[in-house]
């Protein structure tokens, strides 16, 4: 599928980096790039690696893409990659599906100081504007908040709240992003992050990512008894789009949440079997209530009159079976 993103003559061969390029999100957003007449640094791990072919196979990235090696805790790599860069989006951030035992330097940290290596790097470069990949997670998880608040950019995560219900993700995501902020306030540094709630979508990764694995339990009847809570869905090539809209639009300021469809557990598990009856999912559920997050409320406004949209949930649930049919994740 070739999805294209409107766009003016003067943005046509910039050159702009993407740091994290072999994740979900960062592939979907190196491919439009690319697609749009880009010229794309993209940082990873290992560039000669297995897990960044994907990347070396989009359309245009034997002329256009360079694969650089950086890490978010080496400053020098880092500016290496993006100097000379009209544009960064800086989208690498550690996520772990599993509890980890030492969150401070496996998440915390490298999110945090990274961040800001980034955004120092492109203060010396003098980049033009910077897009961060920031979380839903670094707004919803606030306690004092009023339960029926409509939950807009305004709205933060409480940091200390997160680290005693040990949400380390969330945590890294907010921190990282007031710090970020701080420094775009006292840098004069453009900055503009954008907040995606639950991603889903086709992967062009080849290893399996912790939101889309969130699916496959369900397809898969893990656990047989879940809880009928609400998710916000929005589809990655939505939010690889909104990453671009948001650094090409001249008016284009401050966080945008980015979220498509509210859904129950129970409701998505419906359209999935009407799609795709084969497969086991859970077979009971409990109802709750809104919790902390209050995720049934979250506002995507900000970002659809900037022109944002989004693709319908059935064609997202669509696509990403049968990506994972095509991949052997699912038979």
């Amino acid at each position: 599928m070739t999805l294209t993103v409107e766009k003016t003559v003067q943005f046509h061969g910039e050159t702009v980096c993407v740091t994290g390029a072999g994740g979900f999100i960062a592939s979907w957003l190196v491919k439009l790039l690319l697609e749009q007449g880009y010229n794309v640094r993209g940082t990873v791990r290992e560039p000669g690696g297995e897990k960044n072919v994907h990347l070396e196979n989009l359309e245009g990235a034997k002329e256009r893409l360079k694969l650089l090696k950086a890490n978010l805790l080496d400053y020098d790599s880092l500016l290496e990659a993006i100097n000379g860069c009209t544009g960064v989006f800086h989208t690498a951030s550690p996520v772990l599906s599993q509890t980890t035992s030492n969150p401070e330097v496996e998440v915390i940290n490298p999110a945090i100081k990274g961040t800001l290596n980034v955004l120092k790097a492109c203060s010396v470069s003098k980049v033009k504007r910077v897009i961060m990949t920031s979380s839903v997670g670094a707004v919803l998880l606030d306690p004092k908040r009023p339960r029926d608040k409509f939950v807009d950019e305004s709205c933060w995560s409480d940091p200390e709240y997160c680290r005693a219900t040990q949400n380390w993700y969330y945590m890294s995501k907010t921190v990282a992003e007031q710090d970020a902020w701080h420094y775009s306030e006292e840098s004069g540094l453009d900055l503009i992050s954008i907040c995606p709630s639950l991603v889903l979508g086709p992967i062009l990764q080849p290893n399996l990512n912790a939101s889309c694995l969130v699916l496959v339990k369900l397809l898969n009847g893990d656990p047989e008894r879940c809880e009928n809570k609400a998710r916000n869905i929005v589809d990655v090539r939505d939010v690889a789009r909104a990453h671009i809209l948001a650094y090409e639009n001249p008016s284009a300021a401050g966080r945008y949440l980015c979220t498509a469809h509210s859904v129950r557990t129970k409701e998505l598990v419906d359209i999935l079997k009407r799609l795709y009856p084969q497969y086991t999912y859970p077979k009971d559920y409990v109802d709750v209530g809104l919790d902390v997050s209050g995720i049934e409320q979250v506002s995507g406004n900000k970002l659809r009159e900037l022109g944002l949209d989004c693709m319908q949930l059935e064609q997202t649930l669509v696509d990403i079976v049968e990506c994972f049919q095509h991949k052997g994740i699912l038979k």
